[in-house]
C-alpha cells in the first residue's frame, strides 16, 4: 500500500531534475535513470562535445522522451567566459554553445542552462564592457534556445551580489530568460544573504540549483548536511505567484541523492500541489 510519504517522493521525484554529466549517463548511468525515473539535466561539456557523434546524442535523447523523462541541459562552461574582453575568448565561446545548441532537436530540453560568468576580481574594473558583450552573446543565443521550444537560463556562480547581473537580466527581460540561482554557488562565493537574491532577482527566477555546503568551498552536499538555511527560499517559493521555477538538485556523491529526496519531503514547499 502506497503511503503520504511514497506519494510525496514520487511527487518531488517528477518535478524535479537531477544533474548528469552527458558521458556519465551515456556510459552508465542511462538505464538507472530510467528505472528510478529521474529526470536528468544532462551536463555538456568539450570532451562530451569531441568525442560523441550526433547519433549517439539523438540515441540518448530518443531513449529519454520514449520512457518519458524530461530534459533540461547545462552548456559547457570550463574556461569559457561569454562577457570576455577578449574577442577570441568570445569566439570560441559561442563555438561550444553553438554545438550545445545543436543538441536541442535531440533532446528537447525544458531549459539550457549557461553560467552568467561575471567575477568582480576579474571584470570589476571592466564592468560596462563585460555586460555589453554578455548581452551580444545571449540576445543571439536566446533566440535559437527559443525557437526549439526552451528556455535560456543564466547561473550565478562567482557573482559576489545579486546586483552584480541584475542589469543583465533587465536588458534581455524581451527575450524570455530566467535566473537560475544556484544556492551551493550563492553560499559559498556570495556577499549578500540569500533573502536579499530573492529580494534583488526574485521576479527573474526561473530554475534553481540545489545543493548545500559549509559557506567555505563549492562542496556540493546533499541538502541538510551543510550550513544553508533554505526556509527563506521555500518561503518565497510557497507564495510565488504564477509558473514555478524548474529544480535540479546536484549531488556529486550518489547516496546524496536520496539524503535530499528526504530532506525535500519535509520542506517541499508545493505539497499537495499548491
Amino acid at each position: 500500500m502506497s503511503t503520504a510519504a511514497d506519494s510525496m517522493e514520487k511527487e518531488i521525484l517528477r518535478s524535479i531534475h537531477v544533474n548528469i554529466p552527458f558521458t556519465l549517463l551515456y556510459d552508465s548511468y542511462l538505464p538507472r535513470f530510467i528505472q528510478e525515473r529521474l529526470n536528468p539535466e544532462v551536463g555538456i561539456d568539450a570532451h562530451a562535445l569531441d568525442h560523441y557523434s550526433a547519433s549517439e546524442f539523438r540515441a540518448v535523447g530518443e531513449t529519454l522522451r520514449r520512457n518519458g523523462l524530461e530534459v533540461t541541459l547545462h552548456c559547457p562552461f570550463l574556461d569559457l567566459s561569454p562577457g570576455s574582453l577578449d574577442p577570441a575568448v568570445r569566439e570560441v565561446t559561442r563555438k561550444r554553445l553553438e554545438q550545445t545548441l545543436d543538441l536541442l532537436p535531440f533532446f528537447e530540453p525544458r531549459a539550457v542552462v549557461c553560467h552568467a560568468g561575471y567575477d568582480e576580481r576579474r571584470y570589476g574594473f571592466f564592468k560596462e564592457k563585460w555586460i555589453a558583450f554578455s548581452l551580444e552573446t545571449w540576445s543571439w543565443m536566446a533566440p535559437r534556445v527559443r525557437y526549439e521550444g526552451s528556455k535560456l537560463m543564466l547561473e550565478n556562480v562567482y557573482e559576489g551580489d545579486p546586483r552584480d547581473l541584475l542589469d543583465l537580466f533587465q536588458a534581455l527581460s524581451g527575450l524570455d530568460v530566467g535566473f537560475c540561482l544556484d544556492t551551493g554557488h550563492m553560499w559559498a562565493f556570495g556577499r549578500k544573504p540569500l533573502e536579499e537574491w530573492l529580494r534583488v532577482l526574485g521576479t527573474h527566477l526561473q530554475h534553481l540549483h540545489l545543493h548545500d555546503n559549509d559557506g567555505g568551498s563549492d562542496e556540493h552536499l546533499a541538502l541538510g548536511r551543510g550550513t544553508i538555511e533554505f526556509r527563506p527560499l521555500f518561503q518565497f517559493l510557497k507564495h510565488l505567484k504564477g509558473t514555478r521555477p524548474l529544480v535540479t538538485l546536484e549531488p556529486h556523491r550518489e547516496p546524496d541523492l536520496s539524503v535530499s529526496l528526504e530532506y525535500l519531503k519535509q520542506h517541499w514547499p508545493w505539497k499537495g500541489g499548491a
